[in-house]
């Protein structure tokens, strides 16, 4: 086999996986960017009511703009699975053909479901619509055959790992990596029953909103961090797997237990009041430590690294992850403060920073890992040409996130002080609190933070595509350094 061209895309140095990966990548980032533009008119929305009323209404706007983000970062989890699977394993992926097929079904059926959102906004709810058109349940609106399609693939994606991981070597990464597949398999079934009792749709239905995105999905990003801090950095295998292993065990201590903070005000027992309050934010502990520990034990290789842009959204997945789900998710979880921020911007505020910090980065972090090796393990570290362009990106997203987070703040704290505090959560108080010239700016002050990230997204998209071009050094390899320092 010819030695890899540095510095030129060409999808002949991947191996199997790692094309599959590429491709769900790609999907990802489309999606990545229907989010921003789908926000970015809900946000106009908020200020300009009649905007595209009766064209594009604000619910559906919203509902394309979450839905978008959800399967972007699913795509981006199973794309980083499939891209470090067959190194990991040390054997090609087992049913990759398979893997290829659902990869299309998957990305059709997500095109026609949105095509179904924009054109059939309005209509009775039935079995029909329910099946077909929209479930009605917020977040998860995807009509009932996209549920079992998503089921399938995540089944499909199961085997691939599985029989690889046979075939080739167990590790401990493999090992979390499969029992947490099967959650992500299982908790979304819990979302797929219908009951006419409010009370136990929602019980339920927060098995998949919560338990499926912030436990499953955080260990699944363990995985990917761990796997990624080996390779970019050099960190010792039994670093990474120490704390992965705590993550699992902190997961079942509190993430699942912190499911209670949705149960405070559904008709459950008064008892998941301590329990959802005391367990709620302890889950992103273990992947902070997970990154200050890699960083401190790469120093046996003098923090060496040849893929700036990837470390850079490494950190700032830690530092996002352990403030937007640990530090704003506990900031409203205590019953007593949750009694007036429910539902308000604060949750809002708190939703946008956990879901960039503690899943959009790391995704961010394995496309600039793809793209390194697409273009023959080029050199992307210091000195690179057009350096200019990952660093403004990371700059004006995380820039424009932080924007959006404390505006959102700021009008959830004047709704919890006027609409609940003052006037009772009465709906004369909610649309005072609407209204308020408080609530307004903030609102003005979040679509700014919206432009700025849409300006950082396009720098992003451009760095990605452009980055590497025309560079002739090779990429330092951590592995190859350790071996030298054993042999030495």
């Amino acid at each position: 086999m010819a030695a890899a061209a540095i510095g030129v895309l060409d999808t002949s140095n991947l191996n199997g996986g790692q094309k599959l990966a590429v491709k769900y990548y790609t999907v990802a980032i489309v999606l990545f960017v229907a989010q921003v533009l789908f926000g970015i008119l809900a946000g106009l929305q908020f200020l300009y009511p009649d905007f595209l009323y009766g064209v594009l209404d604000f619910n559906v706007n919203r509902m394309v703009h979450i839905n978008a983000m959800v399967v972007w970062m699913l795509m981006g989890f199973i794309g980083s699975v499939y891209w470090l699977l067959e190194d990991e394993a040390g054997t090609p992926v087992v049913g990759l053909k398979l893997g290829e097929i659902i990869f299309y079904v998957l990305t059709g059926a997500v095109a026609v479901v949105v095509l179904v959102y924009l054109f059939v906004q309005v209509g009775p709810g039935n079995d029909m619509t329910r099946w077909f058109i929209n479930e009605g349940r917020e977040y998860i609106e995807a009509p009932r055959w996209a549920d079992i399609g998503i089921v399938v693939a995540v089944l499909t994606f199961f085997f691939n790992v599985v029989a690889t991981v046979m075939k080739g070597r167990a590790t401990g990464i493999t090992g979390v990596l499969i029992a947490d597949l099967l959650a992500l398999f299982g908790l979304y079934l819990a979302g797929m029953f219908y009951t006419t009792n409010v009370s136990i749709d929602q019980y339920w239905w927060w098995w998949v909103i919560h338990l499926w995105v912030e436990a499953t999905w955080e260990v699944l990003v363990g995985v990917i961090m761990a796997w990624a801090l080996m390779t970019v950095l050099g960190t010792r295998r039994v670093v990474v797997q120490t704390w992965l292993y705590i993550e699992v065990a902190l997961m079942f201590g509190s993430g699942i237990l912190g499911l209670g903070h949705h149960y405070f005000w559904i008709g459950t027992p008064d008892y998941w009041f301590w329990i959802g309050g005391f367990f709620s934010a302890l889950e992103p502990i273990p992947l902070v430590a997970m990154v200050v520990h890699a960083v401190y034990d790469s120093g046996a290789h003098k923090m060496r690294n040849s893929n700036h842009p990837t470390l850079a959204w490494v950190i700032a997945h830690a530092f996002g992850n352990f403030f937007g789900a640990g530090v704003w998710g506990f900031m409203h979880t205590l019953p007593q403060v949750n009694l007036y921020t429910h539902g308000t911007q604060w949750t809002t505020s708190h939703g946008h920073l956990a879901f960039f910090g503690a899943y959009a980065t790391i995704n961010i972090a394995m496309f600039y890992v793809a793209a390194q090796k697409l273009r023959g393990n080029v050199w992307m570290g210091a000195g690179i040409a057009g350096a200019w362009r990952w660093k403004w990106a990371l700059f004006l997203l995380n820039a424009g996130m932080l924007t959006m987070t404390v505006a959102l703040l700021a009008s959830g704290y004047e709704q919890s002080f006027i609409e609940r505090a003052i006037e009772g959560a009465t709906w004369s108080g909610y649309f005072a609190g609407q209204s308020h010239p408080w609530f307004v700016q903030g609102m003005q002050w979040r679509m700014w933070g919206g432009w700025v990230m849409l300006l950082g997204l396009a720098l992003l998209l451009w760095d990605l595509f452009t980055i590497g071009a025309g560079e002739t050094r090779k990429a330092y390899s951590p592995s190859e350094d350790e071996a030298a320092r054993t042999a030495a």
